[in-house]
């Protein structure tokens, strides 16, 4: 009896369908790639540039290109090989910064040992940073400011507001710190005028805290951590993890929640995959196509 009332429960968490909403959001997209083309006589331009042979780089890599195509975005790819050096790499994107065609330049990561991360980054003109990592454009996020947001974050706030649309007052907690997801969640909430708590591995009483939020967001990197005890009854809960895992014999991806005990509790949930990765890749094609309005419009940030 009690795993059947437990079944019945878990159909009452709405599935927040990622894939239907970035589909929204690329046709949206490209409408306005249209309007460009027509009003400049090109297209906005991204460039990918992917060093070494990754597997699961790759595949990004080629989705991204493929969903810009779909957008009306101009895809320049650059795969590079894993032995090309650091200078090589700042000396393409000092060309791709120059590039009148480009509007937009993402840089696959992670990026071989023997390159600096935060070096090639800061190398990326903030005006065509589509994916929101470049100290200037964190900083104009933290401090409240038009900035090009990462696409993760933005993706789920996106997500969050289509379910509950004014946030203002929520209590959200966000949990993982990293500075592509949990720090620019936290920065966004807060613009949202939410009550904002970052819990991490050095958390105490994890669960404790995570039952206070209206709105969850989980991006820790642990397959199917959070547990239905974890959750308020009622919460929205946004599942950033990407954990690929053997089950019954067989591999498969599953996120840091619990998908099935957590739905039996939460009034919404994204499942993995078919959320918040599909919302990824389309809010990169937003933001190509913003960044392209304010380059050609001279309204771009420019910094030197």
């Amino acid at each position: 009896m009690t795993q059947q009332l437990d079944q019945i429960l878990c159909t009452q968490a709405r599935i927040i369908d990622g894939r239907d909403f970035a589909e929204t959001l690329r046709k949206s997209v490209a409408l306005g790639a249209r309007a460009f083309r027509e009003k400049h006589g090109k297209a906005p331009g991204l460039a990918v540039v992917l060093v070494g042979q990754d597997p699961a780089s790759q595949v990004y890599v080629k989705t991204k290109m493929k969903k810009a195509l779909e957008s009306g975005i101009d895809s320049f790819p650059h795969l590079l090989d894993s032995s090309t050096s650091q200078a090589e790499l700042l000396q393409l994107i000092d060309k791709l910064n120059n590039d009148r065609y480009v509007h937009g330049i993402l840089v696959q990561l992670p990026l071989p040992a023997h390159i600096d991360e935060s070096k090639v980054i800061t190398a990326i003109d903030p005006a065509k940073d589509v994916d929101g990592f470049h100290p200037i454009n964190v900083g104009l996020l933290t401090q409240g400011k038009a900035s090009l947001v990462p696409c993760t974050p933005l993706g789920c706030l996106m997500m969050l507001k289509d379910q509950l649309g004014n946030l203002s007052g929520k209590k959200a907690v966000v949990v993982g710190r990293s500075n592509i997801v949990g720090k620019p969640m936290a920065n966004l909430l807060l613009q949202e005028n939410c009550t904002v708590t970052i819990v991490h591995s050095r958390t105490q009483d994890l669960n404790n805290e995570c039952r206070q939020a209206d709105i969850l967001v989980v991006a820790m990197g642990k397959a199917e951590f959070i547990k239905a005890e974890a959750i308020k009854p009622g919460a929205i809960v946004i599942d950033v993890g990407i954990n690929r895992v053997e089950k019954d014999g067989r591999s498969m991806l599953v996120g840091d929640v619990d998908f099935a005990a957590v739905s039996s509790v939460a009034a919404a949930v994204t499942p993995v995959p078919g959320g918040v990765g599909p919302m990824t890749v389309a809010c990169l094609m937003r933001n190509t196509l913003i960044a392209a309005d304010a380059i050609e419009s001279d309204k771009a940030h420019r910094y030197e």
